[in-house]
């Protein structure tokens, strides 16, 4: 009969300390779970504002690099822009001076042209001039030759009219 029910004795001082000693490694253990899972979101949160962080940071280099390169391509465009006015007030000075050259050279053409026109028609005027004497001359000579063949005319018949009576 005595087997039959089992029996209950009170745990014993050794089981009473493995048992505390479970008790305070479980809550040891929890505790550590409960640490660990803090250090992992802290690092979480950490590595999520490191990376925020690094986002702004790049975002801030890549403004800056961009602000760089746009100083220096305005630099270099205003140096081209100098370099090219400077070459287009040369081109213009020396088209300027060619516009001068050729204004000067119509100048002294047209003159040229007057002091030639001048000069061909006081040549024109001596020829006619000459032309009007050489006809007059002529017309001296021509009317000259009439009289004298009028007066030779007259004299023939005369001389025919005279002599009728001597036929």
């Amino acid at each position: 009969p005595a087997m039959a029910r089992p029996r209950f004795t009170a745990p014993t001082a050794a089981e009473a300390e493995l048992l505390l000693l479970q008790k305070q490694a479980l809550a040891e253990e929890e505790a550590a779970k409960t640490k660990r899972e803090l250090l992992t979101r802290f690092l979480q949160e950490k590595l999520s504002r490191e990376e925020q962080s690094s986002k702004c940071g790049l975002h801030k280099v890549c403004t800056a690099w961009r602000s760089a390169q746009r100083k220096a391509k305005d630099q270099e465009l205003r140096q081209d822009i100098e370099i090219l006015s400077q070459t287009f007030a040369r081109v213009m000075d020396c088209k300027d001076g060619v516009i001068e050259a050729l204004v000067r050279e119509l100048e002294e053409a047209e003159e040229q042209q007057s002091r030639a026109l001048s000069s061909h028609l006081h040549l024109m005027d001596q020829l006619l001039h000459l032309q009007r004497c050489r006809l007059g001359y002529l017309e001296e000579g021509f009317s000259a030759q009439v009289g004298a063949l009028k007066a030779e005319f007259e004299a023939e018949r005369c001389g025919i009219s005279g002599g009728e009576g001597k036929w």
